[in-house]
């Protein structure tokens, strides 16, 4: 057993970064299917960690102690650059969108039970290889199967949620690419949008230079500090609550009120350039820490048919990100580029569609409406609209036998 320290998990992650960036710019497979850096790299080094301990026995566990903190000064970041003045101009298509949604959960939990009774399992099995694990993340996975021990006497529920969730967060970062190069190629503009003169937002180019100065980056991080400390807050105090949110999306929340706020009074303008910067950092090393600690082996302890069920469901994103998202979303790039972020946050996470998305606005030009609505859809109302199609599948007779 190996294990390294704070400073020395931050290196590996950094070195995670750097190693990704090489792949995805000397591998022609990675570039031309655009697969996120720290996704290439993350993964890379899990299957290298979970080939060493498949040989010698050993295991190296990383101290995961900065790896929260990051996930939460991302989504910081993105209430900070939530513009609600913005987002009324989009207000139709951020509805439309969160139908969408939607519909994927209620799909997800369709197939996970029917598959699950089909192959003889415990339909929560079928639910938690549905919409709570892979729209749900590792977060919604751990809350709903510490319910279903408790309520329900399924045993091994959390390390049920804890593969499904890992398999969605793989794939979820490998699958957005694909889909997205394919609906760009067969859209009204196959060689993707143009640079506008539209000042970009804050993640759809994450390698553009950004002036900022030292005083800025201490307002900013003071900002985002701030965000961390009443959004934790916040959360505390709903805590066991009908009114219950994810801690992400309560400091998400205080961010958008914190900069609107500002702005409407004009105390303050936030500076989006300090804010991107900060917060790409965040979610690259986030996304670095949590591919590259994942521990594969557990994904073997899946029985065949838990395995059967989460290829469908991977198979029923993909089909429904090409078929329902870009269809009913325009049909056009946007359209493509929200496809790829709902695969990413469909079987992942937000920070995974964010992944997806930079990757492909990288290469085939900006997106404003895709990076307008995926982070408040993905980081905050798929939450609500989670929890609500959860309760609706449980109220189900075949559950009624369980409980």
């Amino acid at each position: 057993m190996f294990h390294l320290d704070i400073y020395g998990t931050l290196v590996a992650a950094t070195l995670v970064l750097l190693l990704g960036r090489k792949l995805v710019k000397s591998v022609s497979f990675l570039q031309k299917y655009t697969i996120p850096e720290p996704v290439a790299g993350g993964l890379l080094i899990a299957v290298l960690l979970l080939l060493v301990q498949q040989i010698w026995g050993w295991e190296i566990r990383f101290d995961m102690s900065l790896k929260d903190p990051l996930m939460l000064t991302f989504f910081a970041t993105i209430g900070l650059n939530a513009n609600l003045a913005s987002l009324r101009h989009g207000g139709r298509l951020l509805m439309t969108f969160i139908f969408v949604v939607v519909g994927l959960l209620l799909m997800q939990n369709a197939i996970g039970i029917t598959l699950a009774k089909m192959m003889g399992l415990d339909p929560l099995m079928g639910l938690l290889a549905g919409s709570i694990t892979l729209s749900g993340g590792h977060g919604t996975g751990a809350a709903w199967s510490k319910l279903f021990t408790e309520r329900y006497g399924f045993g091994n529920a959390t390390e049920v949620a804890m593969a499904c969730a890992t398999f969605g967060l793989i794939l979820g970062g490998l699958i957005g690419g694909p889909v997205a190069r394919y609906l760009v190629k067969h859209s009204s503009t196959p060689e993707g949008c143009p640079d506008d003169s539209e000042l970009l937002s804050a993640f759809e180019k994450p390698d553009t230079g950004r002036m900022i100065t030292s005083l800025v980056m201490i307002e900013t991080i003071a900002m985002i500090a701030s965000c961390l400390v009443v959004g934790n807050f916040i959360a505390s105090e709903l805590q066991g609550s009908a009114f219950e949110l994810p801690t992400f999306v309560c400091v998400l929340f205080v961010g958008v009120i914190l900069s609107n706020s500002l702005s409407v009074i004009g105390f303050y303008k936030v500076f989006d350039r300090a804010v991107s910067v900060l917060g790409n950092v965040s979610l690259s090393l986030f996304l670095a820490m949590a591919l590259m600690s994942l521990k594969l082996w557990e994904l073997a302890s899946l029985a065949v048919p838990m395995l059967i069920i989460l290829l469908v469901q991977t198979l029923a994103m993909a089909l429904y990100a090409i078929f329902v998202t870009y269809r009913v979303m325009g049909k056009n790039y946007d359209a493509a580029v929200l496809a790829a972020g709902h695969c990413g946050f469909g079987l992942g996470a937000t920070p995974t569609a964010i992944a997806n998305m930079q990757a492909i606005t990288d290469r085939f030009g900006p997106s404003h409406l895709a990076f307008l609505v995926v982070p408040m859809v993905g980081a905050f109302f798929i939450d609500i609209a989670n929890a609500l199609v959860i309760k609706i599948y449980l109220l189900l007779p075949v559950f009624g036998a369980v409980g």
